[in-house]
Order: C-alpha cells, then structure tokens, then sequence
C-alpha cells in the first residue's frame, strides 16, 4: 500500500511538473519572444537606415560602421552589472525597465545628424539594452527544466528571424513615409520601432513573474513540482560547476564558451547590419519596400529551421555536433553567396541565416546547462557582453577586408573564416559541458 501509495505521488508530481512547464510556456514565452523581436529590430534596424541616413546626414561607410558597432561597446560595459541586479532584483521590473529605456533612446535615434551624435546614441542604445538578453536566458533557467531548455530556448530565439522577416518589409514601408510632417523616412521608422519597444516593456511589468513560487496562475501543486525541479537541477550543476562568481570568471571554460559565441556573433551582426544592403545589390534597387519583402525570405527560413533543429539537438543529447553543423552553414551560405547569381546568392543566404539562428539556442545550452546561482547570472553575462563585441568587430571587418582586397566579396569571405573557427571550437567543447542525452 505505502509502494503504491508513492508511485501516485511520484506520478502525481510528474503531473504537475508537466503541466505548470505546459502554462508557463504558454504564458510566458510568447511574450519574450515579441520582446526579443523588438530587441533585434531596434538593433539591426540601422541597416535599413543606412542608405538614406548617409545621404541625409553625409556620415561615410566608415563612420557608420564605426557607429553601428559601437552600440556593443556600451552594451559590454553594463551587461554584467544588469544581470546582477536582474538576478537580485527580479525580471518583471527589471526587464520591464530595460525595454521602456531603451525603446526611448531608439526613438531618439532619429536626432542624430552627423558622425558624433550618430555615435553617442549607439552607444546609449547599447548602454539602454545592456542586461536583456542574458536576463532572459537566466530568467529561462528560473522556469524551465534542463530537459525542457533548449526547445524554449529555440522558441525564445523565433524573436531573432521574426524581427527581420516582419521588421524588414516594416521598416522598408515606414522609410515610404519620407517627407511627412517634415520628417525623413528613417526619423519615422526609429521614432516608431522606438516607441513600440517601450510600450511592450510596460507591458512586461503585468505579464512576467519572477520565479514559479510566485505565480498565482499556477495552482499549488504545479508550483511545487517546478520549484523543486529547477531546485534540484541547481544542484547538480553546483556539484560539477562554478557556483560563485568569483569561481565561474576564472574558470577556463568561460573563455571557451565567450570566444565561441564571439566568432558566432561576427557572422550573425555581419549579416544582420548588411543583408538589406546585399540584397539591394543583388536586385539592383534601393532599399525600400521591395528590398524589405525579399530581405525576409531568408528569415523565414531561418524561423522554419530554428523550430526543429535546436528541440533535435537536445533530445538527441548531440548538441556539440549540431552545433557545429549550424556554425559551419554560415559558412558555406556566405561563400556561396559571394560569387553567386542573385537568385543562389538569395538562397545561400537562407542557409546562412539558418545557421544563425539554429546555432544559438544550442549554444545556449552549454553555459546554462554548467552554471548555476550567482555563477549563471554573472558568467550568461559575461558571455553574452564580451561575445556581442563581436557585433562590434562586424561591421568594421567588412569594412576593413573590401578596402584591403578591393572586392566586396572579400567582406562575406571573412566573415565565413570567423564561422568555420566558431565550428571547430564548439567541436572541442568538454562533453560536460554538453547536455548529456535526456531520458524520457
């Protein structure tokens, strides 16, 4: 009787386990997806900006490459000290601040006239945003089970394609606004991506709940199941990894995973700042509507892909090799795509952009799947601000590699040696630092 008596509560919790993870998927997730999509897009938006920002404003090819990377410098140099606070603070408020300053300075992007307020309110956006991301992926491991992370990580990352395959021909339309009421095009598209990013952070006030102990739409019972769930994985992480700050910066295998992310990175912002001008080429046109529509034809690519590699990598306890796979088509999608025609120059493209967006999540699982406590807070961070520095190193590398080989093909060749290095890397990573095949 007392045997059969704990198989029930054994399958209850199991229950409620299943069940409180299903709620807080459908609560939770949908929501940081559109706050990552607003993230990205107030990012990478400046690419669309580009062409008309330089002929309103005179700011060169360099200057603006100097100035969109210059938005990872501001965003290193906070992005620890948030996830800190984050950590000690909660998610709801603080993440809820983050979107609303940020979306105010995107807005106020559409002041810049010249190279140094260009320059400023890069570094200010960055400085806005510092802490979201990896406030993010740290909030995920506050909710969501090992075996359950990487698929919501995956989903988490749907912001990173949607933002350009639904951001693209939106901000390609609101650039048709030029004129109206006096304003450039590009003034109205920061003006109103801006604003809309801050509307959401308020928003994420009255959606996002810290921890599962306080979540009043889950009943007892899933509460319980999932606080002592994430409990236990926090555990056996502290068993094996760095459990305090101190320990997890000086640990070698942070280096491993910051460089990693960093090469990453190159290739992602590589991308991102310059697809709409690649494509413009490729077309022959301006960038505007038309330019916009074929901009997210990749990125819906890339979302199809994302929502089925990365679940696959967990399951099958591969995540190294499938990371590397992601890694290595960035790759082989920009060297393709450097001398191709323009209708297999467009799909080398998809295959990059499905490399990027599949790689992160899977890259995600490593450090989340080894730190945990303070350690995680301090470390994702760590990752993420000195790997976004790579976003920095982007634009200028391309800059740098077309002027020192004189063709622009030269640019995508360099950004795809940064992938193949970021490939092998990942392929060297310890298996512990990998997740180990789930049991179901």
């Amino acid at each position: 009787m007392t045997a059969l008596t704990g198989e029930a509560a054994r399958l209850g919790a199991g229950g409620d386990l299943a069940s409180a993870v299903a709620k807080a998927r459908a609560r939770l997730v949908p929501f940081l997806i559109l706050m990552y999509t607003m993230a990205f897009l107030d990012r990478s938006n400046v690419g669309f900006a580009k062409q008309a920002f330089q002929a309103d404003t005179g700011v060169s090819d360099a200057a603006f490459a100097f100035g969109a990377g210059l938005f990872f410098v501001g965003y290193a140099l906070l992005e620890i000290p948030s996830n800190l606070i984050m950590h000690r603070v909660g998610a709801r408020r603080w993440l809820c601040r983050i979107m609303v300053t940020w979306g105010i300075v995107a807005a106020g992007m559409m002041l810049a006239t010249g190279d140094t307020s260009f320059y400023v309110l890069r570094v200010l956006l960055g400085m806005a945003e510092a802490g979201f991301f990896p406030g993010v992926i740290l909030f995920v491991t506050y909710w969501f089970p090992r075996r359950e992370r990487g698929r919501i990580l995956g989903m988490f990352y749907f912001g990173y394609p949607l933002s350009l395959m639904f951001g693209s021909p939106a901000s390609g339309l609101l650039l048709v606004l030029d004129g109206a009421l006096g304003l450039h095009g590009w003034q109205w598209m920061y003006l109103i991506e801006g604003l809309a990013a801050s509307a959401v952070g308020v928003l994420a006030y009255f959606v996002l709940t810290d921890r599962p102990e306080q979540a009043t739409w889950l009943d007892d019972g899933e509460r319980a199941a999932v606080a002592r769930q994430i409990a236990q994985e926090e555990e056996d992480k502290a068993s094996h990894g760095p459990a305090s700050l101190k320990a997890a910066f000086a640990d070698p295998r942070m280096l491993h995973f910051v460089v990693i992310y960093f090469l990453m990175q190159v290739g992602s912002y590589g991308v991102a700042f310059y697809l709409p001008t690649q494509v413009s080429a490729l077309l022959g046109v301006k960038v505007g509507p038309l330019v916009g529509f074929v901009s997210a034809i990749p990125w819906a690519v890339a979302l199809l892909a994302m929502a089925v590699w990365p679940h696959m990598a967990v399951t099958s306890g591969r995540e190294r090799l499938y990371g590397a796979i992601s890694v290595f088509a960035i790759a082989f999608g920009l060297v393709i795509a450097a001398s191709a025609p323009p209708l297999l120059a467009i799909a080398a493209l998809c295959i990059t952009t499905a490399g990027l967006a599949s790689a992160q999540p899977i890259f995600w699982t490593f450090p989340t799947n080894y730190l945990s406590g303070v350690a995680a807070a301090g470390g994702i961070a760590l990752i993420n601000s000195v790997g976004n520095l790579g976003g920095f190193l982007a634009p200028n590398l391309r800059v740098w590699a077309e002027a020192a080989f004189g063709v622009p093909s030269a640019s995508l060749y360099a950004l795809a040696v940064s992938a193949v290095l970021g490939s092998a890397l990942i392929l060297m990573l310890p298996r512990r630092a990998a997740a180990q095949p789930l049991t179901r």
